[in-house]
């Protein structure tokens, strides 16, 4: 064990601080652990319960490699650190190793030779085509409430019970629990992230959404493949067949469940199939060639880029609607139906909510009679101009000669009501001559209104009507910690310590660790005359360069120059 620690103490002192950081964090170390040097270090790493915990990340392979007393150098268990850059295991790794394959024989077998898989038949085939379609319309669904109010998380990090309640409400998930497989689709392609205490929309996640579906299905497919664990990957940037996947870490005792996940969510974005076969599309990502979106395509529904608007205020889409399109028409519309043929109705509330967001009656106008074959019903005409009329009767605009906001209205009684509305009290709203002023921003006194449902509108520095978007840019995501951040602070204390090349530094740490421990020890102390001698001695302090000790067998107290000692033993 002693010439072990020593040989890993010297290999995780000689690794950059950046490698170091990733095989703690792949070791599952605590950043705030009480290691002092890299001999602590070592010690704790080569613990019979951390090696153990180590084993189970490694895959079938590289168990039976280290079982073999082959060599895995550049493997998963070098950067583990269960092995010495020339790929051998150390002693106390190798002997985990042994009492793992007694315990789990069947772990340190080759895994049965998997063949390709055939490919699926027509009607599977058209399924799968359909479940993607569906999913990619979920996600796009989950994405579009995420952006307007982020998705709480709970302190375990799950989406909390409300958010799944409401997304389920509103037909965005058939059941809360598929929520999970949505965000982890959308985290692994980059849509999205877990911020603390949210999920937040990247930019990369806004552009998904206007984007048509085969490219859609395409990003979350490089995106899942990219994810997979690296047991399941090929040399070739492909994975392995996914009849095997079950059994790839053969000791991990959550891998059958996170395989089953996986299995699951690849089904529902029509990447896997049965376990003997494969879609024609898949057949790509599984050889480590670019997707192959054209694949699909050919399978989904064609997107259209009209719709019919009719006189009792909804609009319907005769086929799947292309996602720009239906994305800017859900900002004015309600969708009811989400069907291939969708329905969508407009209100005052559907209308207003779009011109809150930056529309106006001549954008909506221009965009509903290019985007309608049977041009604009003289209703939907009606109700866009009333809803615009009224709109605008609250005006809010930035005074720079005043340093603050000011609100007015032709409405007297409206601005009262204003004046009065206790949901607006944290804006210190001031009554004046011609209005109300505040000292709040002037986009943020605008959502405020806009969130109590006043009809607002923002005016530029000229008094025109400007344009303010609530996602003019995506939610700030706070960026993750690296491993060297985390680990920053240990691993500065550990090249504090004690050094690890040379006797010095490992004699230094065991007449430490004697000390600490009043242990019995036996010192070889180098003499004037250039001969050694053995004292038997009970270590009882270290300092200025010298070990203090109680002499045993001459029943004395000694004090030797740490300089003058060879060696360090047990009695």
């Amino acid at each position: 064990m002693a010439s072990d620690a020593r040989a890993l103490a010297t290999w995780l002192a000689a690794r950059d601080d950046g490698v170091l950081a990733e095989a703690l964090a792949a070791r599952g170390v605590s950043p705030s652990i009480g290691w002092h040097d890299f001999f602590d270090a070592a010690e704790g790493l080569l613990e019979p319960a951390s090696v153990d915990r180590a084993l189970t990340r490694l895959d079938r392979g590289e168990l039976i490699a280290l079982a073999s007393r082959g060599s895995v150098a550049g493997g998963h268990a070098a950067r583990l650190a269960l092995a010495d850059d020339a790929g051998r295991a150390f002693s106390p790794v190798t002997t985990r190793v042994e009492a793992a394959a007694a315990a789990h024989p069947e772990a340190f077998t080759p895994a049965r030779h998997e063949d390709v898989p055939a490919v699926a038949d027509a009607r599977a085939v058209a399924a799968a085509a359909e479940r993607a379609f569906t999913t990619a319309g979920a996600l796009a669904d989950v994405l579009l409430a995420c952006l307007h109010a982020p998705l709480a998380r709970t302190g375990a990090g799950a989406v909390s019970a409300a958010d799944r309640r409401r997304l389920a409400d509103a037909g965005a998930i058939a059941a809360p629990e598929d929520l999970d497989d949505l965000l982890a689709s959308a985290a692994a392609a980059g849509l999205a992230v877990a911020r603390e205490r949210d999920w937040a929309v990247t930019a990369t996640g806004e552009r998904w959404l206007e984007t048509p579906t085969p490219e859609r299905w395409a990003q979350i497919a490089e995106g899942f493949r990219a994810g997979l664990p690296q047991g399941l990957r090929t040399p070739d940037g492909g994975f392995v067949a996914p009849g095997s996947w079950s059994s790839a870490y053969p000791l991990d005792p959550v891998w059958p469940a996170e395989s089953e996940r996986l299995h699951r969510v690849g089904a529902r974005w029509g990447l896997l199939a049965a376990d003997s076969e494969e879609f024609p599309w898949t057949q790509a990502l599984r050889t480590g060639a670019p997707t192959d979106a054209a694949a699909l395509a050919s399978h989904l529904p064609s997107e259209i880029d009209r719709v019919y608007l009719q006189a009792d205020l909804t609009a319907i889409a005769p086929g799947p609607l292309a996602p720009a399109l239906d994305l800017r028409l859900r900002s004015l519309a309600l969708r009811e139906s989400r069907a291939q043929a969708s329905t969508y109705r407009f209100t005052a509330e559907s209308l207003g909510a779009g011109m809150t967001d930056g529309e106006t009656a001549e954008s909506i106008r221009q965009f509903l009679a290019a985007l309608s074959l049977t041009g604009i019903p003289q209703p939907l005409d009606y109700l866009i101009e009333s809803t615009a009329a009224r709109h605008g009767l609250v005006r809010v605009r930035g005074d720079e000669e005043l340093g603050r906001t000011r609100v007015d209205s032709p409405d007297r009684a409206l601005l009262a009501a204003i004046a009065v509305d206790q949901a607006l009290r944290p804006l210190g709203l001031i009554e004046t001559s011609d209005g109300l002023t505040s000292r709040v921003a002037r986009d943020a006194v605008y959502w405020t209104l806009a969130d109590a449902r006043y009809p607002v509108v923002a005016l530029d520095a000229s008094g025109a009507p400007e344009s303010v978007h609530r996602r003019a840019t995506v939610a700030p995501v706070e960026p993750r910690a690296t491993p060297l951040q985390t680990y920053a602070r240990l691993i500065a204390t550990l090249r504090g310590g004690h050094g690890t090349e040379g006797e010095t530094g490992w004699l230094e740490r065991e007449l430490e660790q004697a000390v600490r421990g009043r242990a019995e020890i036996v010192v070889v102390v180098r003499m004037p005359d250039g001969s050694e001698r053995s004292l038997t001695l009970e270590a009882s302090g270290l300092g200025g360069g010298r070990l203090r000790g109680r002499d045993r067998a001459a029943d004395i107290e000694r004090t030797l120059p740490v300089s003058s000692i060879v060696s360090v033993r047990a009695p």
